[in-house]
């Protein structure tokens, strides 16, 4: 630790939050640059909404993550998350907004973690451990 310097438990706990957040929104995004993203053009089109607002996805799920999880942009890009699941979640699932999953838990509870943890990246920043060392918004 002397090279790096006191690296304090806040800054390990904004560490974790990062890498849970960000690790795991990239599965989600990974899948869709692998399937593709037809779903949301038909929820879009069902919206009335234009096909090519479904291509953000890739940005609010690669690109947002890869850069929460590396801490640049960090802050930023933590909106970013908190705004692609805010409208998941209006577009697509709000009709469960009020329903229990066969597991037990409510049903949009990985939506909702997602957008929470995009909420908290943005208030907290990315901390010590990171490889961006700007101010600000950015950071």
């Amino acid at each position: 630790m002397d090279a790096i310097g006191k690296i304090d438990s806040e800054d390990a706990g904004k560490l974790v939050v990062r890498l849970m957040v960000g690790g795991l929104l990239l599965f989600h995004g990974i899948s869709k640059a692998f399937n593709g993203v037809d779903f949301i053009v038909k929820g879009l089109a069902a919206h009335h909404l234009p096909a090519f607002i479904a291509y953000g996805v890739y940005v609010g799920e690669i690109l947002a993550p890869v850069l929460i999880i590396l801490g640049l942009w960090t802050r930023l890009s933590g909106l970013v998350v908190a705004f692609d699941l805010l409208v998941a979640i209006l577009l697509v699932r709000l009709p469960a907004m009020l329903t229990i999953s066969r597991g037990g838990g409510w049903a949009v509870e990985l939506d909702v973690f997602f957008l929470l943890g995009g909420l908290a990246i943005l208030f907290l920043g990315p901390g010590k451990l990171r490889f961006g060392r700007g101010k600000g918004m950015a950071s």
